[in-house]
């Protein structure tokens, strides 16, 4: 496949979209999917897509599981962290019986490849697991179902989208991370007003396409007083600019970026608790954003698919939770989720991603290597 060099920003701001590349490492990932997919049992394509979301009451996980068993192998596109992935899908076979297999990109690219499969007819995924601003516009594409989980009433309201398409399973919460080898935890800034203190000349980074974060804390804080406060503290400590989380986390981690403030708090967590380094904090306002499950409008293995999105509003949040991420059960027990915090709305990443996308560039305008 061709790269097109599609960033999310380009993704979310164009209208069409073109499939890029995507980087498919580990047995986990499937990186191919050739024409044999399109392939099913009779038994199979007889399937009514809407039937397996219409299932309620008692026999709807019997039922799901005794279809699903004729189905084949879920195939799920996700942007979660390999390991992360396979101990959902790892529990969700020893459970049900039932063969996962995942491919793993970026959001972007996953979204870039749900629709060129949508509009070539090709019906290959079935679950969708990535970023909200992704799921949103699969929605708008019209690529998406209901499918009436029993879970809802578990989650917090606003894992819940008013169309029900996607819901969200977990919370990216925007945290600032610090290299505590560099950093006194009495050092740290108490509001986003400390940050302007020439201590912090050279020593912070962000990442390089953030602009949610950003649109949800300047809108909390008034966009003028907000975008004034951010400009400053850019050009009077040369805020530094980086592409990907995990890179950026992982410079905090070695010290070349003593401070980071746009860092998602589980993956700060799970390197600590590794033996990195690092810890994180929040600074109010702390913005979230959800990262969601859907189901394929077209979905070649429907019941399995439905299954698996039920797998993942229940059983999985404790798995979630367990790997330091913030589920939005609650069930699942976390002080996070419970935390005042400013949810990023991916209908205004999508509608106004133009506006916060140049807002973002002109304020961070330094580029870090």
């Amino acid at each position: 496949m061709k790269n097109t060099g599609l960033n999310r920003r380009g993704v979310l701001k164009r209208g069409s979209y073109a499939l890029g590349a995507a980087v498919l490492p580990t047995s986990v990932i499937t990186a191919t999917w050739s024409s044999a997919v399109h392939a099913q049992s009779e038994a199979q394509s007889a399937l009514p897509t809407g039937l397996a979301s219409a299932l309620s009451g008692p026999e709807r996980t019997n039922k799901l599981v005794e279809m699903a068993k004729k189905e084949g192998p879920v195939l799920v596109y996700s942007s979660m962290p390999q390991d992360d992935m396979a101990a959902l899908t790892n529990e969700f076979e020893k459970r049900y019986g039932l063969k996962t297999k995942v491919w793993r990109a970026g959001s972007e690219k996953i979204l870039q490849r749900v629709v060129l499969e949508a509009k070539s007819n090709r019906h290959e995924v079935d679950v969708i697991d990535t970023n909200g601003p992704e799921m949103e516009a699969m929605h708008r594409e019209h690529l998406l179902q209901v499918c009436k989980s029993p879970f809802l009433s578990e989650l917090i309201p606003q894992a819940i989208q008013p169309h029900k398409e996607w819901i969200a399973s977990r919370l990216n919460i925007f945290a600032c991370a610090y290299n505590t080898r560099l950093i006194k935890k009495e050092e740290l800034p108490k509001s986003y007003k400390d940050l302007l203190d020439p201590k912090w000349k050279g020593k912070i980074a962000v990442e390089s396409e953030d602009n949610d974060w950003l649109a949800g804390v300047v809108t909390q804080m008034g966009y003028d007083k907000g975008v004034a406060l951010f400009k400053e503290i850019a050009i009077k400590n040369a805020v530094t600019v980086r592409k990907g989380h995990t890179l950026l986390a992982n410079l905090v981690a070695s010290g070349e970026v003593p401070l980071a403030l746009t860092l998602y708090n589980y993956k700060v967590e799970q390197m600590k608790n590794a033996g990195a380094p690092m810890d994180w904090f929040a600074l109010d306002p702390t913005v979230a954003r959800p990262n969601g499950v859907g189901v394929n409008k077209n979905a070649p293995h429907p019941y399995a698919a439905v299954l698996f999105q039920d797998f993942i509003l229940s059983v999985g949040q404790s798995i979630l939770g367990k790997r330091d991420f913030i589920p939005t059960s609650t069930k699942v027990p976390s002080n996070l989720n419970k935390m005042p915090l400013t949810f990023a709305d991916p209908k205004i990443t999508l509608d106004d991603n133009q506006k916060w996308s140049k807002l973002y560039e002109e304020i961070f305008s330094r580029k870090g290597a």
